[in-house]
């Protein structure tokens, strides 16, 4: 073998044995496992965010024509519609919220007690809706809450001599059916977000203040609830998320982004309205960019009322 070609060969032996000892080196190796979620990141989410502040700071017509036109996304956003889907959204997600922290607590409490007949089989049966179809189940809601008086509801309620509610078609109880839908879907996820919190508070902690003769509730009052209180908290923080971001339930239950007299508008709604209906790109992601500040605004408000910034005595 010629001495130019063996030479080559031991440069590229030589090369990769470096190449590997890089990779496997203690100051290389951590930025390797970390590099997918790196570029995952920059290409699914902070791409995005980028590119959709810029969108809303312009007029797109369709590809290639594209023109900036400053804050006027933002200064239409002043519009009955907008604040309709503000207003709308912001009432489903309080309601989620007053059921879906509550309730869920208290039956994770009871389904975290080792005397409660068939606690394994409701936490399997509280937690099946979450993997039910969001669509298949607002198709379901929209049709048992139907305004004829043979659907499953108003037939339900026609026994008791209730007649017939228009569900789908006023304000509070389009409201209402949302919630029932959210509470049916997210009960069980809640549970178990409350039974890990329940599971990590140590017995010995009930079992000294059962001897210092403290019953069940203030048992509860004193131990329970502000051993959870970082669930609660991580609980709310994420409902409060869920709930601005609602788009499928609504969809399901009126069969499109637009219901009767925009009963059940939410942000989302509005922004798939505008972006791809109306054909609206820029108001779209104009419209996005506020639901983030809204989001952002009431999530940090519930974490300083909270105490969540704050260092509390222990």
């Amino acid at each position: 073998m010629p001495e130019p070609v063996v030479a080559a060969a031991d440069r590229q032996v030589i090369g990769q044995h470096k190449l590997r000892k890089l990779l496997s080196s203690p100051q290389t190796a951590p930025y390797l496992f970390v590099l997918p979620f790196i570029i995952s990141l920059l290409l699914f989410f902070l791409y995005p965010v980028v590119s959709t502040v810029v969108m809303s700071f312009q007029r797109i017509n369709g590809p290639g024509d594209v023109t900036f036109i400053g804050l006027r996304n933002y200064r239409n956003l002043l519009n009955p519609h907008f604040f309709n889907a503000v207003w709308v959204t912001t009432r489903y997600t309080f309601w989620t919220i007053l059921v879906l922290i509550p309730l869920p607590l208290i039956l994770a409490v009871f389904l975290n007690q080792k005397t409660t007949w068939g606690r394994t089989f409701f936490r399997s049966a509280f937690f099946m809706p979450a993997l039910t179809s969001v669509i298949i189940a607002g198709l379901f809601f929209r049709l048992a809450f139907g305004e004829q008086e043979t659907t499953l509801v108003n037939a339900i309620l026609g026994i008791f001599g209730v007649k017939p509610v228009v569900w789908l078609q006023n304000p509070s109880t389009g409201i209402l059916v949302m919630v029932l839908l959210c509470t049916w879907r997210w009960l069980g996820v809640n549970i178990i977000y409350f039974l890990s919190g329940l599971q990590s508070i140590p017995e010995e902690l009930y079992e000294s203040a059962a001897i210092d003769g403290a019953g069940p509730f203030r048992q509860f009052w004193h131990i329970t609830l502000p051993c959870l209180k970082p669930v609660v908290i991580y609980v709310v923080t994420i409902s409060v998320y869920g709930g601005y971001s609602m788009f499928a339930e609504s969809f399901a239950l009126w069969n499109g982004p637009r219901s009767p007299g925009e009963i059940g508008m939410t942000m989302v709604n509005y922004i798939y309205q505008e972006g791809f209906n109306n054909n609206d790109l820029g108001f779209g992601s104009a419209i996005g960019i506020a639901l983030f500040a809204i989001v952002m605004t009431v999530n940090l408000i519930q974490l300083w009322v909270s105490g969540f910034f704050r260092k509390e005595a222990a």
